[in-house]
């Protein structure tokens, strides 16, 4: 895109919302919301704070139009320019609004991912008790408890909460998490656990060595995994 088109894209993103209003007034959502997306795309790559509100106002459209499964399309970009900005107080509400909406359609093993992409999100906002608390309220949902991404995620909370990054990584590089949104499973790999890596021992039971293992060889083999990236 040339410079000049660049500096007019603001212009004409605010023009179409104006529009947008428009159509609203004018008793035609559809094409209010077609024009507020497509604003949405023109700034993205320039302004994605523009963007994320823009997509947000054509989900409402969607939704006030009780046309959910639109709604919750462009709420799930949202959702994932909010995480490629960091944003993620933000991003952990939008993903819970996409969860809810999939969940009054039924799209139960949607929700499954969303509650994934919202473990990541917590977990990476230093936030171990919201990410637990959106996998013990995700129970309740139809054919959670029992699938393959309830269990990844009670291993991954428990790699988390023990230190343990070769658990975590373990989990984060599993096709579940590696083929989910590419946002998503950067997010996943690069999961840090807390302390760097180092396991929680109980000091009641210190760890047993080996035989022939002498006490520096194993310090040594436990630091080799300390601090690393998943």
């Amino acid at each position: 895109m040339m410079l000049k088109e660049m500096q007019k894209l603001p212009e004409a993103v605010q023009l179409i919302e104006k529009a947008s209003m428009m159509y609203l007034e004018n008793g035609t959502p559809d094409t209010a919301a077609m024009a507020l997306e497509r604003a949405g795309k023109l700034i993205e790559n320039v302004n994605p704070e523009k963007a994320v509100q823009l997509y947000q106002q054509t989900a409402n459209v969607f939704e006030n139009e009780e046309r959910l499964r639109q709604a919750v399309e462009l709420l799930g970009k949202a959702s994932r320019l909010l995480v490629r900005g960091r944003r993620f107080d933000e991003a952990a509400l939008s993903i819970q609004k996409e969860k809810n909406i999939y969940k009054e359609i039924e799209n139960y093993p949607t929700c499954y991912k969303k509650t994934i992409a919202q473990v990541l999100v917590h977990l990476h906002r230093n936030d171990y008790v919201a990410a637990e608390r959106c996998v013990r309220e995700s129970y309740s949902i139809p054919g959670f408890n029992g699938s393959e991404d309830c269990a990844a995620l009670e291993q991954l909370l428990e790699g988390y909460d023990q230190q343990d990054q070769d658990q975590v990584s373990e989990v984060c590089n599993s096709p579940l998490f590696k083929y989910m949104d590419n946002d998503y499973a950067k997010l996943g790999l690069s999961l840090v656990v807390p302390g760097g890596g180092i396991k929680k021992k109980s000091p009641a039971t210190p760890q047993a060595k080996p035989d022939g293992v002498t006490t520096a060889a194993a310090d040594e083999e436990e630091d080799e995994y300390s601090g690393g990236l998943c």
